[in-house]
């Protein structure tokens, strides 16, 4: 089921694991920080990077920690990993370290972001909503190609997703009404709290997202960003 962009005014992307593979990107930046780590070690890494980082975010949207932005959490887990390595007896050059603190700025787009991003742009305003700092954004899109006309951050707020201030603040930006604006992810988590935003929702499949049950109220599923400007 495709939604009819006719009907919608602005579409609202999330990124992270929506619009970029993460694991990879975390598992490419690890490696390249410990080259001689086996793959097993780099994967469990990446996963405890990635429970880090989710379970500061959850303690900060549930009021036990005060908000600090992405790239201190992201920070945070390098440390971890770096610590980790170094309990293995793999050192990583100060360089290397400093470079893997910020792999979040470097995430590899799915395939058909860049191009799906590229026509719609071109056709209507595109806003970016994401958990990452607003620096984050502006060197992932740099550094992959993908291109959004404004972006949502966290840090505009001080709250993570699903925080309804984040949505609400994406619709003020968008400055439209609520049902003219689609939401599109590959986490069923974020497009339910987008539907309680009064948004639109679509659902994209991607191999690390969070899959719809079958009660979910979204108005669209695709399986490709190409759905959308058919």
């Amino acid at each position: 089921m495709t939604p009819h962009l006719t009907n919608i005014d602005v579409i609202v992307f999330d990124v992270l694991g929506t619009l970029v593979d993460q694991p990879a990107g975390l598992r490419r930046a690890i490696a390249e920080a410990a080259p001689t780590a086996e793959p097993q070690l780099v994967d469990t890494l990446v996963a405890q990077w990635q429970l880090h980082v989710e379970t500061r975010q959850a303690a900060i949207s549930g009021g036990y920690q005060p908000y600090v932005g992405s790239e201190t959490l992201d920070a945070e887990a390098a440390a971890l990993i770096l610590q980790e390595l170094s309990n293995r007896g793999l050192k990583v050059p100060p360089a290397a370290a400093t470079l893997l603190a910020s792999a979040s700025q470097r995430l590899p787009p799915w395939p058909d972001s860049v191009s799906g991003l590229e026509r719609l742009t071109a056709r209507i305003p595109v806003l970016a909503l994401s958990n990452s700092e607003p620096t984050s954004l502006l060197h992932l899109s740099a550094n992959s190609g993908m291109r959004w006309h404004a972006g949502v951050s966290a840090d505009d707020v001080s709250a993570y997703k699903p925080a309804p201030a984040l949505y609400d603040r994406a619709i003020k930006v968008a400055n439209r009404p609520a049902d003219r604006i689609l939401m599109v992810a590959a986490h069923a988590w974020d497009l339910r709290a987008a539907h309680r935003a009064g948004m639109r929702t679509c659902y994209v499949a991607r191999p690390v997202g969070d899959p719809p049950r079958n009660d979910d109220p979204f108005d669209a599923s695709i399986s490709s960003l190409a759905e959308l400007v058919r």
